[in-house]
């Protein structure tokens, strides 16, 4: 299921994406130890290490479900059901290579599993053309040769 994106999304936070089009996250690498982190942070959790050993860096744009769950009930009050009915849906972890995102995982629920190559993708979260991303099966999808 490919969601529907207006035509110019306006990223929830700036900082999640290095690009829109095509959709890519932004992640950061440390100089120091080499680990890759997501979102984007100030420093190392693995060394602490901050500043200049800290660089942005383009995920990619696929990967493979590390884990997930589905959420199989309604939100409570103060959270609400979209206009058109709650639909049970999926969260999970997907592995980048070298970086676990969480994410919602679009598709049918039962459809997905562990180790599920998916794609990211984006989809719209507000009535203003507001865009987060999710993850969604490749199957069927030409993949632009990016790889995990």
């Amino acid at each position: 299921m490919t969601s529907v994106v207006p035509p110019r999304p306006v990223p929830i936070d700036h900082e999640l994406f290095a690009s829109l089009d095509p959709p890519r996250l932004a992640g950061a690498t440390c100089g120091r130890c080499g680990t890759t982190i997501f979102p984007v942070g100030p420093s190392c959790p693995r060394c602490s290490a901050a500043g200049s050993d800290i660089s942005v860096v383009t995920l990619p744009e696929t990967g493979t479900i590390w884990t997930l769950t589905v959420q199989g009930f309604e939100p409570k009050p103060p959270y609400h059901a979209p206009p058109d009915g709650f639909a049970p849906y999926a969260v999970g972890y997907v592995d980048l290579g070298g970086v676990l995102v969480e994410s919602l995982l679009v598709g049918d629920p039962a459809m997905l599993d562990i180790g599920l190559r998916v794609w990211l993708t984006l989809v719209p979260i507000g009535a203003t053309g507001e865009v987060t991303y999710a993850f969604e099966p490749t199957t069927g999808l030409e993949e632009t040769g990016a790889d995990a």
